[in-house]
């Protein structure tokens, strides 16, 4: 009844209000349907404010406005925590090699780390980030190896490098600039070269155009005022033997005046023979001209190709006899660059790769130690395992275990082994904590109510951890219960955060059931 009169007495504007606020005070989800909310609001006195089919219409408002909001405010904390997490990766000054392991070992008490909930979302993003260093690094590579070209083009002119010079000769002369090393290999220098010896030729025949050009137009200046200077004293003879034909009687000028004429017209008949010939002559020469440029420039290309193609077959066999030189004789991770030389230099096969650089080969051997110190980790951290180290074992222990194995890898001193120890016990400890992560998220036990009920009573935490139990991934952590009880409680709260997990009517909204 009261309702009934607050419904006369109120407007319709005032009572939609109310129930709106009504929805808002109670934490009405706008992803769930009317029925399994009702029993939020179904008690309170603002609800009888309006009709049954009032009451459904501002609902299905609220939810659609409610529903975009939070998508906005999703949207908007998402964007604010990868900022944050981009700014944390800026302060950490990764480079393109960094690996997200280290990072996350570093940082993953960082509350800027710990905002993005989903491990794969963090690699995700640091990935994104280090794909953006690598094309930065790639794109100042590219500036300095352009700079350095133009450098040692520059190297070259300033020595006065004729375009008919050999290689090897300028080489003797220029190696010691630091134009020159700048320049990253032998055969990027030679390249540069070459480009630098046509570029020189271009120009000369580019030269050689202009000038030619220059003694046509005078040549066509002076056959034009020879011309003139023809056609003038043509017109002198003509004068001249008019007046002597007017000298004549009328009968004899009568008799030479068809002869007079006749004259002119052969002589300038021939003259346009003789020019069409000197046209014709003149087409033929530069026809065979352009014709000898093409095939020249056809066989300048041809054989620059074959000589690098002969380079590149060169370079790649002289690597291939390094590198099993270095296979045979360099064994010891731990070995310098100056150690290896020496004994390296003593062997046949290292006069077989002369055509490598100081740099490549160091490069290689360098990538070999690399790939030998590889190797021996793996083989350490395979023995460990075999021997069933954990995480909790002490280096003093373990490394009596070692010694007596015959085929554990040798290193330079125990302080490196040791090194090597500690990396396999953390990257197992993170292996343990991920696993404990996918433990959480497949026992259906553990619900966004489950927080509630652990702060309401110490028994449903212990229920939690008996449940656990029973899996080996719980107790792999047995020796850091303080950080296991950290990853149970903050999936916990991650859980209550997200909620009731949306029925399959607001995740499908086009699906309708079937009849």
């Amino acid at each position: 009844m009261l309702a009934a009169r607050k419904r006369v007495v109120l407007p319709f504007e005032d009572r939609v209000a109310s129930f709106l606020q009504l929805l808002r005070e109670s934490d009405v989800s706008a992803f769930s349907p009317w029925e399994k909310e009702l029993h939020k609001i179904v008690f309170d006195d603002r609800y009888l404010l309006l009709e049954s089919k009032e009451r459904r219409q501002v609902f299905n408002k609220y939810v659609r406005d409610r529903a975009e909001e939070e998508r906005k405010e999703k949207r908007n904390k998402l964007l604010l925590k990868k900022q944050t997490f981009k700014l944390l990766m800026e302060e950490a000054k990764l480079h393109s090699k960094s690996s997200f392991t280290e990072f996350s070992t570093k940082y993953c008490r960082d509350e800027r780390f710990r905002a993005i909930e989903k491990l794969r979302e963090r690699e995700t993003y640091f990935n994104e980030h280090i794909a953006e260093l690598r094309k930065k690094e790639k794109e100042e590579k590219e500036k300095r190896r352009e700079q350095a070209k133009q450098d040692f083009i520059q190297l070259l002119k300033d020595k006065n490098v004729d375009r008919h010079a050999r290689w090897v000769e300028v080489k003797k002369k220029i190696d010691v600039d630091v134009r020159y090393k700048a320049v990253e290999s032998s055969s990027l220098r030679e390249d540069h070269f070459r480009e630098y010896c046509k570029m020189i030729k271009d120009e000369r025949k580019k030269d050689g155009k202009e000038k030619e050009r220059e003694r046509g137009s005078r040549k066509d200046k002076k056959d034009k005022d020879r011309d003139k200077e023809k056609e003038k004293e043509k017109d002198k003879d003509k004068d001249s033997k008019k007046e002597k034909k007017k000298d004549k009687g009328e009968q004899d000028s009568s008799l030479e005046e068809p002869k007079q004429e006749s004259e002119p017209v052969e002589e300038e008949k021939k003259e346009d023979d003789e020019a069409k010939e000197r046209e014709r002559e003149a087409r033929a020469q530069a026809s065979i001209k352009e014709r000898e440029k093409q095939v020249q420039k056809a066989l300048a290309t041809s054989l620059r190709d074959r000589d690098k193609e002969r380079e590149y077959h060169k370079r790649d066999e002289a690597m291939q006899h390094f590198n099993a030189l270095l296979a045979d004789l360099v064994r010891n991770a731990d070995l310098t660059w100056r150690e290896a030389k020496k004994q390296l230099k003593k062997d046949h096969r290292y006069s077989l790769a002369d055509d490598l650089s100081k740099e490549d080969k160091e490069r290689l051997f360098n990538q070999h130690t690399t790939a030998v110190s590889l190797k021996r980790r793996d083989k350490l951290r395979s023995l460990l395992e075999e021997l069933g180290v954990g995480c909790t074992a002490h280096w003093r222990d373990v490394r009596k275990l070692i010694a007596q194995q015959t085929a554990a890898p040798t290193y330079r001193n125990a302080a490196q082994m040791e090194r090597e120890f500690r990396d396999f016990q953390r990257d197992k400890q993170i292996a343990a904590k991920t696993a404990l992560r996918q433990l959480l998220q497949e026992t259906r036990s553990i619900t966004h109510r489950s927080l509630a009920a652990t702060k309401e009573s110490q028994a449903a935490m212990a229920q939690i951890h008996e449940s656990l139990k029973i899996d080996a991934r719980y107790s792999a952590l047995e020796h850091i219960p303080d950080e296991r009880d950290q990853i149970i409680m903050s999936y916990l709260e991650e859980l209550e955060k997200k909620g009731p997990p949306p029925p399959p009517t607001a995740t499908e909204p086009t699906r309708r059931a079937k009849p």
